[in-house]
């Protein structure tokens, strides 16, 4: 029975399939797995009891060097013009500074000077020194006036001779308008007037007080100038007009001597013209001091505290109201007795 049991189909030399040669060689030319896989260890086999030798340093190691992940920005001609740009402006900050410590040292060395003279002499309007009548003002601007604040005083100071220029030269446009109508004698008089009188009323009334303010940083001059100048700039704007029979050469008086004399009817459209620019610049100064008023640092209550002062150190004041008090006294004590 136990040929039964056999395969029939079955080598009888074999006893297991895998011991076949060819399974056999197979096997062991195959590459170990993960699991029997040493790194640090050659294909060869090692003998036992001895251990591998470590690799020695090579010779021609280097440091690691890490790239960086940005590369830096190419010098390109922006960057030369950016840097000569702030070059050029500390250089002009540096001019600016030490031309402000020479004005300085020139104002101080000037006061030194003044203060050891006894003082200083009356220098505006420059007149002769024969001339019956002496300068009245003190005038000089790089001497009186900030640096910051110098240019601007100086506009105004030469707004004002813009002025008077304006208004001798109405008074020349309306003699002219009056020899081609005798009837405008009226326009002739008033200019004459407002040259004698707006002239110096300008000055004193509204350059002065603006000089003043600039000087030493007076909010009530301050007030005072904004007060006066915006009623010059209404003056302005009537003269520009040129209402007849008001002495000024306006557009309307301008426009209806053209009836009369073309020649005098163009020299008058030129002088409305000039009217017109003084309203326009007036305005705009008027902004910009208003602008700078507004850095100084001036209110209506420092003004309203300087005007208190000036009054109360006045000497006229005081010597008016210690007579009013010493009046009342005696007047109520001879009421008593």
């Amino acid at each position: 029975m136990s040929d039964f049991d056999s395969n029939p189909f079955a080598d009888p030399e074999l006893d297991h399939p895998f011991q076949d040669p060819s399974v056999t060689q197979v096997r062991q030319a195959a590459p170990r797995g993960l699991e029997e896989y040493n790194p640090f260890t050659d294909g060869k086999p090692m003998p036992p009891g001895m251990a591998p030798k470590a690799a020695a340093p090579s010779a021609n190691t280097q440091p690691a060097i890490m790239k960086p992940t940005e590369e830096p920005p190419a010098y390109t001609q922006s960057c030369a013009q950016e840097q000569s740009g702030a070059a050029a402006e500390l250089l002009r900050r540096q001019e600016e500074l030490e031309r402000k410590a020479a004005e300085l040292d020139r104002r101080e060395r000037e006061m030194q000077s003044l203060s050891a003279s006894g003082g200083r002499n009356n220098n505006w309007p420059p007149l002769p020194e024969k001339f019956p009548v002496g300068p009245c003002f003190y005038h000089d601007i790089a001497v009186d006036i900030p640096v910051e604040f110098q240019k601007t005083v100086k506009i105004m100071y030469y707004l004002w001779m813009f002025h008077t220029g304006t208004l001798l030269a109405n008074m020349v446009g309306c003699l002219a308008w009056f020899c081609v109508d005798a009837s405008r004698g009226v326009d002739f008089g008033l200019s004459m007037l407002w040259f004698m009188l707006f002239t110096p009323c300008a000055f004193v009334c509204w350059y002065r007080p603006l000089y003043g303010a600039f000087r030493s940083d007076s909010s009530f001059r301050f007030f005072a100038f904004f007060f006066v100048y915006i009623c010059q700039v209404g003056v302005y704007v009537m003269q520009c007009i040129g209402i007849s029979s008001w002495g000024a050469s306006g557009w309307i008086s301008a426009l209806t001597c053209l009836n009369h004399s073309v020649p005098v009817g163009i020299l008058m459209i030129l002088i409305a013209a000039l009217f017109t620019s003084e309203a326009v610049l007036s305005l705009i100064m008027f902004k910009k001091v208003h602008g700078m008023y507004r850095t100084t640092g001036a209110s209506f209550a420092k003004a309203q505290q300087e005007f208190a002062t000036g009054v109360m150190t006045n000497k006229t004041v005081q010597t008016a109201a210690a007579t009013a008090a010493s009046r009342a006294a005696q007047g109520g004590f001879k009421e008593q007795i």
